[in-house]
């Protein structure tokens, strides 16, 4: 029997939500010493100088960075790092969280933080994360005025109790060369704490050139069919099935609803025509590319699927994200169907 992501109502533990915030998978082999700086944009090599040597001051406290932090330094580590689009940040932070070590560190998307506090509640998340040594925030958002508040209290509180932050700027592939505007906005947004991050521009091109791929290719029902029926590890669903199953599991799930999942199969694919429902598509399409899972779309693929209003609107960033991350997941199920 074809198994579908709607039968499916993952109870997650609590511990299980803060295990999960590690490094993307397609990410977990890198380090600095596997960054290339391009030599014509010298600020990349002065940045993994830079996070090489933060690196170390926070490595170095131990399980005791709190205090050690209180004896050399009035304020704990906080870095953001500023720059285009495939100019390597997300690389970077996640040497940072290699180099600090993984058993003390948490690493996840900004959504992916607010998902923690909806589940935790506020208190706890602050106690859970406030045993670590550093805390890495991947796709910083500024679209959601409630959620940046939420974020910048939340990041507060953590430095109060000496915790190490990093962060990156989720600028779109179209967007290249607006990173200093990023950095402009998160340091106004965060209020509070602007005085205590560093921001570390990193200049360059696209090391992979690539282009925002935001078309899906056209693969018929029976294809999809097909291509699920071949694996054990795939799921077949409804588009409209799964949208009305994904407002009924917290997002914070979302990532669970995959386990064991090698490739997602869609039907029907169809635009999208309300905010909320667009909203936590974004967050699967999130955690599908974490996860590096191919999908396999019928219907209108990626055509459409978000409203001229919404690419418009306050938050165009995270739907041209989900476009060009379900784009590229599509052409890979699309390699599979052949």
């Amino acid at each position: 029997m074809t198994r579908r992501l709607v039968d499916r109502r993952p109870s997650v533990p609590v511990d299980r939500l803060v295990a999960d915030l590690v490094p993307p998978r397609h990410f977990v082999a890198e380090s600095f010493d596997t960054y290339r700086p391009d030599p014509d944009f010298p600020s990349q090599a002065a940045a993994l100088e830079r996070l090489r040597e933060l690196a170390g001051r926070v490595a170095d406290g131990g399980a005791g960075a709190r205090s050690w932090f209180r004896r050399s330094r009035p304020e704990p580590v906080a870095v953001y790092l500023d720059g285009g689009f495939g100019v390597g940040k997300t690389h970077l932070l996640v040497s940072l969280a290699q180099a600090v070590g993984v058993e003390g560190t948490v690493y996840g998307t900004f959504v992916e933080y607010t998902n923690l506090v909806g589940a935790l509640g506020f208190a706890a998340t602050v106690e859970t994360l406030g045993q670590r040594r550093l805390v890495c925030i991947d796709e910083f958002e500024l679209d959601d005025p409630g959620d940046t508040v939420l974020m910048s209290r939340l990041l507060r509180e953590l430095a109060d109790r000496g915790v190490a932050l990093a962060a990156t700027s989720n600028t779109l592939p179209e967007s290249l060369g607006e990173g200093r505007f990023a950095a402009e906005d998160f340091l106004r947004e965060i209020q509070a704490l602007s005085a205590r991050f560093e921001v570390l521009r990193i200049d360059g091109e696209d090391y992979r050139h690539r282009r925002t791929v935001t078309q899906a290719p056209e693969v018929s029902s029976d294809q999809v069919q097909a291509a699920v029926d071949a694996r054990p590890d795939a799921t077949l669903d409804d588009f409209s099935a799964l949208l009305e199953h994904l407002a009924t599991v917290h997002p914070s799930r979302y990532g669970a609803l995959l386990d064991g999942v090698g490739l997602v199969g869609l039907t029907d694919v169809a635009p999208v025509s309300r905010q909320d429902v667009a909203l936590r598509l974004v967050v699967l399409v999130d955690r599908l590319y974490d996860r590096d899972v191919p999908v396999v779309l019928s219907g209108r693929g990626t055509q459409e699927l978000f409203s001229a209003e919404m690419l418009a609107g306050g938050y165009r960033k995270k739907y041209f994200r989900a476009l060009s991350r379900l784009g590229s997941l599509a052409g890979d199920g699309a390699a599979l169907v052949g």
